[in-house]
This record gives C-alpha cells, structure tokens and sequence, in this order.
C-alpha cells in the first residue's frame, strides 16, 4: 500500500528529530539537514539507518551523497560542479530540488542542500515505486 505525502513527512519528521535531537517544529519541509537542523557527516549513519527502518527499504550511501560526482575532475573544476556534473547529479538525484545550487554549484556548498522536503521525495521515490 502506497503511503500519502504526510505520511512519509511525518516518518522522516520522527527519525530526524530522534537522530538530531531538534524540535519537531523546526524540521519542515524547507529545513535544511546542516544549514538548518544541524547534521553532521555522522548524523547521516544515524538518518539513514532510521529511514531503512521506519519505512522497510534499502539506501544506498551513493544515492543520498554522490561523492563520486564531486571529488570527479571531470565533473569539478577549480571546486566548482561543470554543467556535466549538474547534469549527473540531477540523473542521479531526481529527487532533489537542484535550483538553488545550479545558481552557484561550488562543491562546499552540497552539504548545505538537502532539505527535509528532499528527504521525503527520496523515500517516496523508494516506497511508492
């Protein structure tokens, strides 16, 4: 049975507030995981495994975080994402709201990304298959 928007939000909603001890208020759909809740490289483990849990499914590492695309020279010059690589990290996340970085894809800002509402697409995009 496929799960509604809200369903999944508030999912994602109780593993981020259980992973990042943030308020529930604070983790709308507009959040950001870094910027704005506060995750860190480790908390991303925590996230994870909380989402594979709550909802029955299997994240790739690669998925959530395409490294190989950023640390790729053929994707990045001078620390900043090539239109290829743009266009590989949208093949590859279609899930992701990529317009806001398209503006200014320097490398050290994909951690600041992610939102919430992203998180949610993710999952829906892996549960309502």
């Amino acid at each position: 049975m496929a799960l509604s928007e809200d369903e999944i939000f508030t999912k994602v909603q109780e593993a981020l507030v259980d992973a990042l001890g943030v308020d529930e208020d604070e983790t709308t759909r507009e959040a950001t995981l870094v910027g704005d809740l506060g995750a860190e490289s480790i908390d991303f483990l925590d996230i994870v495994f909380k989402l594979e849990k709550a909802f029955d499914i299997q994240i790739p590492r690669e998925e959530l975080s395409p490294e190989d695309i950023l640390t790729n020279s053929q994707y990045v010059q001078d620390g900043v994402v090539t239109a290829d690589g743009m266009a590989e990290l949208k093949k590859r996340m279609p899930w992701a709201d990529l317009t806001k970085f398209q503006e200014n894809p320097r490398v050290q800002d994909f951690g600041n990304l992610l939102t919430v509402g992203d998180l949610c697409n993710y999952v829906d995009s892996k549960v309502n298959q």
